[in-house]
């Protein structure tokens, strides 16, 4: 999955959004940062070069991922960490960044409030969101595939999970029921530039959990085929580009 998620999905649909997080995280000038749900490493590449000074520190629950991302950016320090749990003392960091992972989170709010904890006084949480499908053009087409393939019972992955939390409103209400006082909130949608729609729809299919969804349901060649079907007739067959929509938050610790 993490070779899948990296050759396919990295460059399309998260790497122009961890240009504009890792942008914004040096802004801030931080010393000690903190990046949860790391993944392969596209945002800790990008915190690295835009704010050189900064000690970088990488997390992710999946150990795959944290062997994979510990070699494509070495100069961070790499630890496997639940983000509810994080093995940190209190205040070790003035910033945690978070590229699309906290939407992964089964206890949100537990959650910031150990993201909190673990801020030094005046420290803040950066992290982005999905907006709704409807808004992802990549996302939409693979999930009107899926429904295509799998009529009766399609994966709900997608709507579900990554774009589940796309209520600006909840995600502030959250955040302050976490002790953080929200300072920006801003709607960006950027551009994925892709080869192919079938290169993005095996992405989507071999590199997230829609491919453990679609085993579950009698995967088959066919199945492929009618996402990139439906993909193709919505985007064309590359290269392609089309638009996807995320919500970006910066929060501010309050005193305890």
């Amino acid at each position: 999955m993490p070779v899948a998620y990296e050759q396919y999905l990295v460059p399309v649909v998260f790497r122009p959004f961890a240009e504009d997080l890792a942008a914004r995280a040096a802004t801030l000038r931080p010393e000690r940062i903190l990046e949860l749900a790391a993944g392969t490493g596209v945002l800790t590449s990008h915190l690295l070069a835009a704010a050189p000074s900064a000690a970088v520190t990488a997390t992710d629950l999946n150990e795959a991922m944290v062997v994979f991302g510990s070699a494509r950016a070495p100069e961070a320090e790499w630890r496997q960490a639940n983000a509810q749990r994080l093995p940190f003392p209190d205040g070790s960091f003035d910033l945690v960044v978070c590229q699309f992972g906290v939407m992964f989170f089964p206890n949100r709010v537990a959650t910031y409030a150990e993201i909190r904890r673990v801020l030094a006084p005046g420290g803040r949480f950066l992290f982005n969101t999905w907006g709704p499908l409807s808004a992802h053009s990549f996302g939409a087409a693979v999930q009107a595939g899926l429904e295509r393939a799998f009529p009766s019972d399609p994966p709900r992955f997608l709507p579900a999970i990554p774009h589940g939390y796309s209520d600006p409103a909840l995600v502030t209400a959250d955040l302050a029921a976490a002790g953080f006082a929200v300072e920006e909130d801003r709607e960006l949608a950027l551009e994925g530039r892709a080869a192919s729609t079938a290169d993005v729809a095996t992405g989507f299919l071999t590199g997230t959990p829609v491919s453990a969804a679609i085993h579950e349901r009698g995967d088959s060649p066919g199945v492929r085929a009618t996402v990139i079907e439906e993909m193709t007739a919505r985007l064309g067959p590359g290269p392609v580009t089309a638009p996807m929509t995320a919500y970006v938050f910066l929060a501010a610790a309050t005193p305890a």
